[in-house]
Order: structure tokens, then C-alpha cells, then sequence
């Protein structure tokens, strides 16, 4: 069984060694992996969910994600209240459960999954996912469906924007078809900056030094058929993309226009 841990925690933070702990007392036989992601980045979790979730993998396989800005309300919170915990099985056994705060659920929702309320409390501990959510998630792995409550609506995943980061400097981009033909030139802007971009059918046929915007390796299929959803990614041969845009937050917008 694998279950993967996507959080905001920080790299190597101790927060990730706490609740892989809370994980192995409760579900020893889980393989447990950490996915960091930047600080309150939902949309970076969101996108890894989605990946990791219709991916290749072992069906028993189970996606935890945890990046709770608290960011729903801007009063003060009461015994550190925050975003709901929700779940959701897709058809292939993979189980999904993850805080509804931004885009963390949104890239899965948006292919027709039916996220539920999970039955257990949103306040009582500044570390939820280490003190209360991970019995819930258990409970749930064992087969507890007694917790899961009325359907709960997520919203959008941000379109035409940057979804995520890789080690690389790669920016995986929220465009899922072609912005013009292959061989075409673009301005491409994210923020304040903006460079020149070869439209292409594959990231490597551009040579060193050029950035091509073309299919990368994410993606996964339509909810409902239709084929497959590609994420088109930035690509600097012999560089970082990330770089040549300021690295960029997740979520901002990626404007493509013809070059000329």
C-alpha cells in the first residue's frame, strides 16, 4: 500500500517525519512517500493529486493532501479552525483525501469527481493532519464509510496558468492543447515577464538554448472520455524555464500570444 503525503510542509521539515510516525502506527503496512510543495501553494497540489491519482500505480494506493492556508475566512479562528476535510474514491481504488482549501482538489474535480465531506472535526489542533486527520484517513483505507457525508462542491482548477515547478525549472503549465501550429513562434508573458517560445510537438525538438512550449510528461485522461488532458509545459533546453520567467507562483496566468 502506498499512501503519499502532498503538503506545504518544507522540504525535509520535520512536520513530514511527525505525520509518516501517525501514519505508521496506524497504518503500518503503508509505504509512505512526502511530496513538498511551496508555502499555502494549493494549486502545486492540486496538480501533483491529479497526477499522482489517475496515474499508474498500484489501485490500493492513497493520495493525502494537506495545504490549509485557513485563507476561507479572514476573522479570527477559534481553536485553530480551518478548510473541511474531504474524500473521494475514483473507479481504478485509489482513494483521495485531502483539505478543501483552494486548488489542492480541484484538478481531480474537474474531471467529474464527487468529493464528500469527511466526519471529522476542522478545529481543535494547529497540526490537524498530524492529531486528527490521519485516523479519518484509516478509518476510510479499512473500508469506514460511515464517515463520509453530503457532497461538497470544489471549485475550478485555474486554467491557462502555471500548475507546477519541477526540479528541472520546467513550468507545467494549466494549457491542454496547442496555442497555434508546431513550428510557430510565440511571446509567451507570465507576470512582469516574458520571452520567446517555439510551439512544438515535443519538448526536446528545439535546439540548446531555445524554450519550447509543447506536450509535456503530465497529464491524464478527461473525466467523461474525450481522450486525454496533456499539460503543455515551458521547456528551456539547457536552462530553466522557471528561471527566464522569475520563477513564477503556481496559479498565474500564462498569456501566449504570436510573435512579431
Amino acid at each position: 500500500m502506498l499512501l503519499t503525503v502532498v503538503a506545504d510542509y518544507g522540504v525535509g521539515d520535520l512536520a513530514f517525519a511527525e505525520v509518516r510516525q501517525r501514519f505508521a502506527s496506524l497504518l503500518p503496512e503503508a509505504d509512505v512517500f512526502a511530496i513538498p510543495v511551496p508555502p499555502f501553494d494549493t494549486v502545486s497540489a492540486g496538480f501533483c493529486v491529479a497526477q499522482l491519482a489517475f496515474g499508474a500505480g498500484p489501485a490500493d494506493r492513497i493520495l493525502y493532501a494537506n495545504v490549509a492556508p485557513r485563507a476561507d475566512e479572514d476573522a479570527p479562528r477559534e481553536s485553530n479552525a480551518g478548510e473541511r476535510l474531504l474524500a473521494a474514491r475514483l473507479p481504478s481504488g485509489v482513494l483521495i483525501v485531502g483539505v478543501a482549501a483552494g486548488a489542492s482538489l480541484s484538478f481531480v474535480a474537474d474531471e467529474r469527481v464527487v468529493f464528500r465531506a469527511v466526519d471529522v472535526p476542522a478545529e481543535g489542533s494547529q497540526f490537524r493532519s498530524r492529531d486528527l486527520f490521519p485516523d479519518a484517513v484509516a478509518r476510510l483505507v479499512r473500508g469506514d464509510d460511515s464517515l463520509l457525508r453530503e457532497v461538497v462542491a470544489v471549485g475550478a482548477a485555474p486554467q491557462r496558468s502555471v500548475a507546477y515547478v519541477d526540479g528541472y525549472g520546467n513550468i507545467k503549465t494549466s494549457w491542454y492543447e496547442a496555442p497555434a501550429p508546431p513550428g510557430s513562434r510565440v511571446r509567451v508573458r507570465i507576470g512582469s515577464a516574458e520571452a520567446e517560445a517555439v510551439v512544438a510537438d515535443g519538448v526536446f525538438t528545439v535546439p540548446a538554448g531555445e524554450l519550447s512550449f509543447a506536450p509535456g510528461s503530465s497529464g491524464w485522461p478527461r473525466g467523461g472520455g474525450g481522450g486525454d488532458r496533456t499539460s503543455y509545459e515551458l521547456f528551456a533546453r539547457g536552462g530553466s524555464a522557471a528561471e527566464i520567467f522569475g520563477n513564477p507562483a503556481a496559479g498565474t496566468a500564462v498569456e501566449v500570444r504570436a510573435a512579431g
